[in-house]
C-alpha cells in the first residue's frame, strides 16, 4: 500500500472506475493506525513520527496500548465498545493522548476487520462549545418559507461558521447533474449562482461514497499525501477508507479544484430518504482548516439543514397528495362507467388541471380519441398509442422528452414535448395522456459540461475542465418536468379511474366517506372559532355607536377597542401564550396614548402574571380606562395623573384599584355607554370577578377584583426600554447605501444585518473583529455603521476613530447602556442598549443622521 499515487495509472473511464475509497494514503492534516481486533497494529500512516513521536514501522506489530498513556488507552477502549455495527464513528475531541498537555482529536470507526484510529493535533486551545452555534442558526432556516430562501440562509450560515471564501449549495438534478442554486462568497470571486454541472463531475462512486460518509475537508490541494505501511504479513490488505476523516484525495479531483484556482475546499452532504439530494460546497483560495470540532458541528448543522428541506419537501408532496384524494372522492362520486368518463371529460379535465397542471390532455377510451388544448391529431396519436401500449401499460410513467423514446414525436414537439401516460383499463386500451409544451431552455454550465480526451499528468484519459466560465447550451424538444409528487398524483388518479372503468369502488368509497367526516370536523371546529372572533368584532362595531356624534368620532373608537385587543394578543404571543406581565399591558395602553408623558400613570404594587383567558378582557376594560382619563378626565390636560395600585389579598385574588387626580371634575352619563359597561361588566361576566366604577368630583375611581385562578407569578421583567425609540406616530424612515456591522457574535451579527437590510440599506458587510473591519473600510466605502463596543478580547474604539476620521456616522451597540467608561471612550457616540429591535435601532439611526451626530 505504499504506491505513489501520482504513479496510479488513468485510463479513459478512470473517472467512473476509480476506487477513491482504496487510495491507501491520508491527507497530512492528521495521521492513521489501523489494529485488529487484538489491538496490534497491522497498518500506520508514514506521518506518525512527525504527530504522534512514533515511527510508523516501528509501531507496526506492537500492540496499540503500549503507545499511550494506561488512562489513555482505557478511554480508546470505551470508545470502541460503543461502536455497534454501522455505527459510523466514535469522536473524541481536545483528548490529552501523551498527558504531556498536547491535545488531539481522534475519530475511531470500524473498518472490518481493523479498527481505524485518526489523530489529528488540536490547533485551537481553551474551552469551546461549537455545537452552541448550531441551534441558532438552524432556527434561522425554520424562518424560510421555500427551498430558495432556506437554501441562501444556509449558504450564509455556513460562510459565517466556517470562514470560507466561497459556499455553495448544490442541488443534483434528475440526469444527476447540480445547479447552485444558492451561494454566499468573498466580494470579487466570479459568481457560481445559477450554473449547472455535469454528472461527469461527481462520479457515481463518488455519489455513492458521499451517502456513507458525508463530510469531507482537503486542507490544501498541493500538500504531498502521507501513504499508510503495512506489516509484511499485511502487503496485500486494502484498507476501506469509505468513513475515514482524512482519507487523500483522487489526483484527478485534486486537478479540478486546481483548475478552478481552488486551494482548500469541503463538501456536506444534504441527504433525504438516505438519498444524495444535494451538498454544501466550500471553497477557499488559500490552504484552511478546521478541526474535528467544528466539522462535527457543521456536519450537524447540514442534516438538520437536510431534516428542514425534507420537511417542505414532505409538505408539497403532502399538499400535492391531499389534491389527489379530493379528486379521486371528486371523480368517484360523479361517475360509475367508463361511458361517464368520456361524457364528463372536460370536468374530469378541469379537476385534473388543478392538481397537474398541463398545456393539453387526451383520452382514449371505447376506442374513441377525445382532445382539448395542445395534443397530437388523432393520426398522430394513434401511432403514440401503439408506444403506450408497449412501455405504460400498468402504470402512470411520465417523460419530459417524449423524442427520446418515441423519435416519431419530433412532428408535434412544439405542442407536445413531454407525456405523463394514465392506462385506465386492464389491459393495453384506454388512456388518459397528459401533454407539455415544448420548453426551449437555455442551461448555462460551468465550463462546456464535454469532458476533452487529452494527455495529462496523469496519461491519456479525460481531463477534467480548465475553464468553468459560463457556457450556455440551447435545450430543444424538451417540456417542464414531471415532478415525483405529480406522477404519484397521476398514479392516483389512475387507481380512481380504473375503479371506475373496472366497478370496483366500495373500498374507496368507505375511505371517502371517512376522509368527509374528518373534513367536517375540522370544519366544524374552524367555524365555531371564526364565528367566535366574528361575534367579538361585531358586538364591539355595533356597541361602540352609541353616543358618538361623527363617523370620524366612531372610527377612532372601533380602530382603538380592536387594537387594543390586537396588542394584547402580541403581547401573549410574545410570551408564548403563557401569563403575561399587567404592568406591561398598562404600559401598553398608556404608550399608545400619552408616550411622552407616561410618568403620568403612576403604578404601585407587585407585578403579577395574567392567563390569556383574563388578559384580552383586562385589556379592553383597561383601554376604555385610559381612553376616558384621557378624553375626559385626569390625562385630558397637562395637570392630571392617574395612580393604579395593584395587590393580593388573603385569597390570592388580584385587585386594582384606579384613582384619577388633578384632572376636571367629571360626573357620570346618564346613560351607560357602552364603554362604561365594558368596565363594569366584563370582569364580573367573563371571569366570574368584581368591578366597581363611580364619579368622584377628584375624578374617576374604579377597583376590580380578578379571581386568583387568572392569576399567576410574574413572568420575568421584560427588556429595558431601548436608550434609542420613537413613537410609532413618527414620519417613515428608511436607510440608503451600504452598512458596516462590527459584531463578534455570528448570529447577533446576522440579525443586525437583516435588519439594516429590511430598513433598506443596499448592501451590508459583516466583521467579527478590528482587523477585519479596518480592512473591510479600507476596501469600500460605507455610509453608515453598528459598531459592538466589546470585541472579546478587544474594542471598537479603533474602528468608530477610523470611521469618524472618513465622516462616516455609526451606532454603538452595547449591552451595559450608556456608561461614563463607554462615554469617555466614545465621546458623544450615541449608544444602542441590547437587545435592541428594529423599532430602536430605526429610531437610533434615525436620531443620529437627523441631528448629524457621528
Amino acid at each position: 500500500m505504499t504506491d505513489s499515487l501520482a504513479d496510479a495509472p488513468v485510463d479513459l473511464s478512470n473517472c467512473e472506475k476509480e476506487q477513491i475509497q482504496f487510495l491507501g494514503h491520508v491527507q497530512p492534516y492528521g495521521c492513521l493506525i489501523a489494529v485488529s481486533r487484538d489491538w496490534m497494529v497491522r497498518h500506520a500512516s508514514a506521518n506518525t513520527g512527525e504527530m504522534l513521536g512514533h515511527e510508523a514501522q516501528a509501531m507496526i506489530g506492537t500492540s496499540l496500548a503500549d503507545l499511550f498513556p494506561r488512562d489513555v488507552t482505557h478511554d480508546l477502549r470505551g470508545r470502541l465498545q460503543m461502536l455497534g455495527h454501522g455505527a459510523g464513528a466514535a469522536r473524541i475531541y481536545g483528548i490529552d493522548l501523551f498527558e504531556d498537555g498536547r491535545a488531539f482529536d481522534v475519530s475511531v470507526h470500524l473498518s472490518e476487520p481493523h479498527y481505524l484510529f485518526e489523530f489529528e493535533p488540536k490547533t485551537e486551545g481553551g474551552a469551546r462549545d461549537e455545537m452552541s452555534l448550531v441551534q441558532p442558526l438552524v432556527a434561522r432556516l425554520r424562518r424560510q418559507p421555500d427551498i430558495g430562501r432556506m437554501a441562501r440562509e444556509a449558504a450564509r450560515a455556513m460562510k459565517a461558521l466556517t470562514g470560507f471564501d466561497r459556499v455553495m449549495i448544490y442541488q443534483f438534478q434528475r440526469d444527476d447533474s447540480g445547479k447552485v442554486i444558492a451561494e454566499s462568497a468573498a466580494p470579487g470571486l466570479t459568481p457560481f449562482l445559477g450554473l449547472r454541472f455535469p454528472a461527469s463531475d461527481i462520479p457515481p462512486q463518488a455519489r455513492a461514497l458521499y451517502v456513507r460518509n458525508p463530510i469531507r475537508l482537503i486542507r490544501d490541494v498541493d500538500a504531498p499525501p502521507q501513504p499508510i505501511l503495512s506489516a509484511p504479513e499485511a502487503e496485500g490488505e486494502r484498507i476501506d477508507l469509505s468513513h475515514s476523516v482524512t482519507r487523500a484525495v483522487s489526483p484527478i479531483h485534486l486537478e479540478y479544484l486546481r483548475n478552478m484556482g481552488v486551494a482548500a475546499s469541503m463538501s456536506v452532504s444534504i441527504l433525504r430518504d438516505g438519498k444524495l439530494w444535494g451538498l454544501i460546497a466550500c471553497h477557499h483560495g488559500t490552504p484552511h482548516y478546521l478541526d474535528y470540532e467544528k466539522r462535527s458541528a457543521v456536519e450537524l448543522f447540514t442534516q438538520l439543514l437536510s431534516y428542514e428541506i425534507a420537511a417542505l419537501e414532505n409538505e408539497a408532496e403532502r399538499a400535492q397528495a391531499t389534491k389527489a384524494r379530493v379528486l379521486h372522492t371528486s371523480l368517484l362520486a360523479r361517475m360509475t362507467d367508463s361511458t361517464a368518463i368520456a361524457d364528463n371529460f372536460k370536468k374530469i379535465a378541469e379537476e385534473i388541471g388543478e392538481v397537474i397542471p398541463f398545456d393539453g390532455i387526451a383520452i382514449w377510451i371505447n376506442d374513441r380519441y377525445h382532445a382539448i388544448g395542445a395534443t397530437p391529431t388523432g393520426e398522430e396519436f394513434a401511432g403514440l398509442l401503439r408506444h403506450l401500449h408497449s412501455t405504460h401499460a400498468r402504470h402512470a410513467g411520465a417523460t419530459d422528452r417524449l423524442i427520446d423514446r418515441y423519435p416519431a414525436a419530433e412532428s408535434f414537439a412544439n405542442r407536445a414535448a413531454g407525456i405523463l401516460a394514465l392506462p385506465i383499463s386492464r389491459g393495453p386500451r384506454d388512456y388518459i395522456v397528459l401533454f407539455r409544451r415544448e420548453q426551449v431552455e437555455e442551461v448555462t454550465w460551468a465550463g462546456d459540461p464535454a469532458k476533452p480526451v487529452s494527455t495529462g499528468p496523469n496519461g491519456l484519459r479525460l481531463t477534467p475542465r480548465k475553464s468553468f466560465e459560463a457556457w450556455t447550451e440551447t435545450v430543444r424538444h424538451q417540456s417542464a418536468p414531471w415532478t415525483d409528487s405529480e406522477i404519484a398524483a397521476a398514479e392516483t388518479l389512475r387507481i380512481t379511474l380504473l375503479e371506475v372503468v373496472l366497478k370496483i369502488a366500495d373500498d374507496s368509497i368507505a375511505e371517502r366517506k371517512r376522509a368527509q367526516e374528518r373534513q367536517e370536523l375540522l370544519i366544524a371546529e374552524l367555524n365555531h372559532r371564526v364565528r367566535n372572533i366574528l361575534n367579538l368584532i361585531r358586538s364591539l362595531v355595533s356597541q361602540s355607536r352609541s353616543g358618538v356624534t361623527s363617523v370620524e368620532e366612531y372610527s377612532r373608537l372601533v380602530d382603538g377597542r380592536i387594537d387594543a385587543l390586537a396588542r394584547a394578543h402580541d403581547q401573549l404571543t410574545g410570551s408564548d401564550w403563557e401569563a403575561a406581565s399587567l404592568k406591561t399591558l398598562i404600559e401598553t395602553e398608556i404608550d399608545a396614548f400619552i408616550a411622552a408623558q407616561r410618568d403620568r400613570v403612576r403604578i404601585t404594587g407587585p407585578d403579577v402574571g395574567l392567563t390569556p383567558e383574563a388578559f384580552s378582557t383586562l385589556a379592553l376594560v383597561l383601554h376604555e380606562l385610559v381612553t376616558n382619563a384621557a378624553k375626559y378626565g385626569a390625562l385630558k390636560d397637562g395637570h392630571g395623573w392617574v395612580e393604579v395600585g395593584l395587590s393580593r389579598d388573603a385569597q390570592g385574588d388580584l385587585r386594582i384599584e384606579w384613582r384619577e387626580r388633578g384632572g376636571a371634575p367629571l360626573r357620570a352619563s346618564k346613560g351607560r355607554g357602552f364603554g362604561t359597561t365594558v368596565i363594569e361588566r366584563s370582569i364580573p361576566f367573563e371571569l366570574g370577578g368584581e368591578a366597581e366604577l363611580r364619579f368622584a368630583l377628584t375624578g374617576a375611581e374604579a377597583r376590580f377584583r380578578i379571581p386568583a385562578r387568572f392569576v399567576a407569578t410574574a413572568p420575568e421583567a421584560a427588556p429595558a426600554r431601548d436608550d434609542a425609540t420613537t413613537d410609532d406616530g413618527e414620519a417613515p424612515f428608511t436607510l440608503e447605501g451600504k452598512a458596516l456591522v462590527v459584531e463578534d457574535n455570528m448570529i447577533i451579527a446576522m440579525d443586525a444585518s437583516d435588519i439594516l437590510s429590511e430598513l433598506g440599506c443596499a448592501a451590508v458587510s459583516m466583521a467579527n473583529g478590528v482587523g477585519e473591519a479596518l480592512r473591510l473600510i479600507e476596501a469600500e466605502q460605507f455610509d453608515l455603521a453598528l459598531l459592538d463596543v466589546n470585541l472579546g478580547n478587544e474594542t471598537s474604539l479603533p474602528v468608530a476613530e477610523t470611521l469618524r476620521a472618513r465622516g462616516v456616522p455609526f451606532l454603538l451597540a452595547t449591552g451595559y447602556g450608556a456608561t461614563e467608561d463607554i462615554t469617555a471612550a466614545y465621546p458623544d457616540a450615541p449608544t444602542l442598549k441590547k437587545p435592541y429591535t428594529k423599532r430602536s435601532m430605526r429610531a437610533g439611526f434615525m436620531a443620529l443622521l437627523r441631528d448629524g451626530n457621528g
